[in-house]
Parts: C-alpha cells; structure tokens; sequence
C-alpha cells in the first residue's frame, strides 16, 4: 500500500484585481459565491481523508482577497478535515495591499508560519503598467506588519524582464528586496501566456519587452547580488537563506505525491496526476456529485522517469543517479549518459558522477536543457 501524500495545495480563485500578465485559474471576487466556494472546499478536502501533513500551501488567485472572516473560516476548518498536528511549512500566498492588520491577526491566530508575498517590482509606474493594484510603500507596510506579528518566515515574488525594463530597475530592485531583510525570493522571468493582457499586446505588436541577451544578464546579475547577500539559488527561480528553502515547492521538484484541492487545482495521487474542475460554477455542482475531477492520468513508468528528470533538474543539487535507479529500477548512465555528455560537452551540466546538474549557464536555459533528456 503506497504511502498517502504528506502535502497538500489549496487553491483560492479569487482576485481583487486581474494582472496583465496571469493565466492562472482565477476570477475577480466582485459578486462571486464565495461562501459557498469555501464550503464546497472544505467538502472536497473531508472526500480524500487526508493524513498527516507536512507542508500546507494556500495559493490562487489571492487568498487575502478573502474578507477576514471568509479567511478565519477556511483557517478554522481546514484543519479539522486534515491533520495539521505535525505540519512543518503552513504557506499562504497574499497581495500587498489586500493584507490589512484584520486579515495579519487572522493569519497569528491559525497555524500559518509562512507567507508570501506577491510584490512582483517596487516600481509604482510599472506596478500600474503591469495591472497590479498595490503601491510600493504597501509591500514596507505589509513586511513590517507581519514581522510585528512574529512571521519571520517571509517570502516575496518579483518579475524581471518586464515590458520596457531596464537593467538599472533590475538593480534598483534587487537592492530594495535584499534591504527588506527576509529569507526567501522567487525571481521569475516574464512569459506570455495565451489569453492575457500581455500576449494581445504582443501581438499587436505593442509590447517592447527586453532582447534575450539583457533578461540573460539581469539573470546572472540577480544570482550573483543574491549569493552576495547570502542567498543560496536553490532551485531555478528561487533563492533562500540557509534553512528557508520552501519545504512545500520542494514537493514538487522532487516529483513527489501532494493533493491539489479546489478549483482548477492539480494533485498528483496514487500515481494520478488530476486537475479538477475550472470555472467555480462547474466546481461547486462537480464537487456535489462527489466528481471534483475534470482530468485523470495515470503515469507510465516512463513519463514519470520523464517527470523525475524535468523537475528535479529545476533544483541546483539536481537528479542523484543513485534515487534515480532505487526509484525506477534502470541504469541511468545506459539510458542517460550520451545526453549527460553532449550537454556537460556544452557546458550546460556539472561534470559529476553521482547527481545531474547544472550549471548556471544551463540553469538560465532551463527547460531547453531538461528536454534534451525527453525527446532522446
């Protein structure tokens, strides 16, 4: 009998504001049965009789657009229909702006021990450009209260490579991050994605986004200010101080099981990845007939060799061979090895026997590199 996830998601779809450049499964707030979402949530979560947990992340959407009430509701019940007893990293992700000094008490009173913040750039003209509603003085406001509150496990989100960036607001706000004295950053690149704001502009031609050559230096220029600041590049897009790599993204990079409850949420269960119903209507009527699922799809043992390798090559420690076999039965240097030479040739992958990684040059190319191990 396979061990039962130790992880869960919880996706919250709602939003203040809707930004430019967002394709996750969402809606603006205004109007929406939001009661009845966190009820038919919290009936979702009873279906799986879910275990012990490790890690807890609530994410969206927003899930500080919830009122504090909406909020102490979801913080209450959640853990009555999961075991939250021996639960170590408790994120919640929140939009500076939307988290008052109501919504921060709710946070102190629940087992949350981790936020994130999404800030995305501390630049008020690109903060409007890019459809967000906060102001950079709210991003001070909202650290200082949640440190007031006892949090010291903080993270933020920024963007680089923004419409019409240059490489001195990359410095400018690389330095402003590093002052806010927190333990972790995510650093994402801008991609279009369809049906946004962004990608109808592009193809219109009206959005001036930086050449490949300046996001590969605001690249390396954030890695190497973050390492100076005593910052460890753990994973692609992320960076942390010693200790406060995010135990619940982990998860993920390590191709491990998690539930994903909610709308439009994904989980990986019994060796089935599933995502479950989108649009909140069809969610509430699906998870009433007891069918939360819209897609199932049990793994080959290829695919999920394939997965191993995509997501752990995310992570600057990379794929031990060594798991690799235990887990999967196969020699990895007989399947793997002529790619691991042709791209350690090109100077994308560390030469090292024991783990598969790369280098800072490959970790910039990302996913070209980790499919070069599919499409062999």
């Amino acid at each position: 009998m396979q061990a039962k996830p130790s992880s869960a998601y919880v996706h919250i779809p709602f939003c203040t504001q809707i930004c430019y450049y967002c394709d996750f499964s969402k809606v603006f707030i205004k109007n929406q049965p939001v009661d009845a979402y966190l009820e038919h949530l919290i009936q979702e979560t009873r279906s799986y009789e879910i275990g012990k947990l490790r890690t807890l992340y609530i994410g969206g959407g927003t899930p500080t657009a919830l009122s504090a009430q909406q909020l102490a509701y979801l913080l209450t019940e959640l853990p009555k229909v999961m075991d939250l007893s021996e639960v170590e990293e408790f994120t919640i992700e929140a939009n500076p702006g939307d988290l008052d000094t109501d919504k921060i008490a709710v946070l102190k009173d629940s087992q949350v021990n981790r936020v994130s913040l999404g800030v995305q750039t501390f630049d008020n003209k690109m903060l409007k450009k890019i459809g967000r509603s906060h102001q950079e003085q709210d991003i001070y406001d909202n650290i200082r209260y949640l440190k007031q509150a006892g949090f010291d496990n903080i993270s933020i989100d920024l963007i680089y490579a923004l419409p019409g960036q240059t490489m001195d607001q990359v410095k400018e706000n690389i330095a402003k991050a590093i002052d806010l004295d927190i333990p972790h950053m995510s650093l994402y690149s801008l991609i279009l994605e369809n049906h946004t704001v962004f990608m109808n502009r592009m193809r219109r031609g009206k959005l001036p986004l930086p050449k490949e050559e300046l996001e590969a230096e605001m690249f390396e220029y954030i890695i190497e200010e973050l390492e100076k600041a005593g910052f460890e590049h753990y994973e692609i897009s992320n960076f942390s101080k010693p200790g406060f790599e995010s135990r619940h993204n982990l998860v993920y990079w390590d191709n491990a099981e998690y539930y994903g409850l909610g709308a439009g949420a994904s989980g990986y269960v019994d060796g089935i990845r599933y995502k479950n119903h989108g649009p909140i209507r069809h969610y509430l009527e699906a998870v009433e007939a007891g069918k939360a699922r819209i897609t199932e799809e049990h793994l080959t043992l290829e695919e999920k060799m394939e997965e191993e390798l995509f997501l752990g090559l995310r992570k600057k420690t990379g794929v031990s061979k060594a798991r690799f076999e235990e887990k999967f039965g196969v020699s990895f240097d007989q399947r793997y090895g002529q790619v691991v030479a042709s791209l350690t040739g090109q100077g994308l992958l560390v030469p090292d026997d024991k783990q598969v990684r790369m280098t800072k040059r490959g970790l910039f190319l990302g996913d070209t590199v980790a499919e070069k191990f599919i499409l062999e």
